[in-house]
C-alpha cells in the first residue's frame, strides 16, 4: 500500500461522526463506500455529495484498504464475522465510545477494559482508535487546512506503528492534527470523561491532557456530562450546540 496514494475505505455507520467521515474522506480523494444497518437506500444524498458510494454492509467490507467502524458498541458482535474474514492487510479503525445509557451494559468495559481493546477482542483483529475524542459538531464544522495555527488535534491509539500512522494520515485528511497516543491499552486516556475528550485541544495541549487522565474518575465524569446535556436538550431555547458541549467538557473533564 503506497502511503501517499488514495485509499479504498469502507465505513460502517452513518451517525453524526460516520457521515462526516464519509464526506471528508471522499472530498480528500479517497474511494469511499458506506453502509448502515438500514440499507443503502436510507443513506442521505448529502452524505454522498462528495463522491462516496452507498452500499450494503457486505459490500462495504469488500476490496478495501481501511475499514472504519462508526457504529454503537452493541452492534459490534453483529458485524464481527464479516470483519474477521478481512485480509490481514486491511487496517481497522474504531470511533466508538461506550455510554451505558445507550448501549447494552458491557461488564468488561465497566470493569476498566479500554473500549477499543474490547472491540479488538470481539472482531478478532487489531484496531486503531481514532475520531472518538471529538464532538460531532466540532468534527463537522471545525476542520482546518494543515498548518493552521488554531487547528484542533485528535489522539490516535493502536499497537501497530504502520497502521497507526496510516490512520493519522486520514485524520489529517479530515482537517485535524493527529497526535500519536501510543498503545491501544492506553486508549482509555481518550475515552469519555478524560481531559482530552471533546475539549477541542491543540496539538501541544494533548500530552498533558492524556497524562492527567484518571481511569477511576472517567465513568463519574462521563455520566455527569451526559446528565448536563440531557437536562438542556429538547427544545429550541436550551438545546445545546457544539460550543456548549466543548465548554461543559472542559469544565467537567479537565
Amino acid at each position: 500500500m503506497n502511503p501517499s496514494s488514495p485509499l479504498k475505505i469502507g465505513i460502517l455507520g452513518t451517525g453524526h461522526i460516520g457521515k462526516t467521515l464519509v464526506r471528508k474522506l471522499a472530498a480528500a480523494g479517497h474511494q469511499v463506500k458506506v453502509a448502515n444497518s438500514r440499507g443503502p437506500e436510507t443513506i442521505e444524498a448529502e452524505t454522498l455529495a462528495t463522491g462516496a458510494q452507498a452500499v450494503r454492509t457486505e459490500e462495504a467490507v469488500n476490496d478495501i484498504d481501511v475499514l472504519i467502524l462508526s457504529i454503537p458498541l452493541v452492534r459490534i458482535p453483529d458485524v464481527a464475522p464479516l470483519i474477521r474474514a478481512l485480509p490481514s492487510g486491511v487496517v481497522v479503525a474504531d470511533t466508538s465510545n461506550y455510554y451505558p445509557h445507550r448501549d447494552l451494559k458491557i461488564d468488561a468495559i465497566e470493569n476498566g477494559q479500554p473500549e477499543s481493546l474490547w472491540v479488538s477482542e470481539q472482531i478478532g483483529r487489531p484496531v486503531i482508535k481514532a475520531w472518538n475524542a471529538i464532538g460531532s459538531g466540532s468534527f463537522a464544522e471545525k476542520g482546518m487546512l494543515q498548518g493552521a495555527a488554531d487547528r484542533i488535534a485528535i489522539p490516535v491509539a493502536g499497537d501497530d506503528e504502520a497502521s497507526r500512522q496510516l490512520i493519522m494520515r486520514l485524520v489529517n485528511d479530515t482537517g485535524f492534527d493527529a497526535f500519536d497516543a501510543g498503545s491501544l491499552a492506553d486508549s482509555w486516556r481518550q475515552q469519555p470523561g478524560s481531559p482530552v475528550y471533546c475539549t477541542d485541544l491543540h496539538y501541544d495541549e494533548i500530552p498533558a491532557a492524556l497524562a492527567e487522565a484518571d481511569i477511576s474518575r472517567l465513568p463519574k465524569r462521563r455520566d455527569l456530562a451526559v446528565a448536563v446535556f440531557q437536562e438542556r436538550a429538547g427544545d429550541s431555547v436550551t438545546n445545546p450546540n457544539a460550543d456548549f458541549g466543548v465548554q461543559v467538557s472542559r469544565i467537567i473533564f479537565r
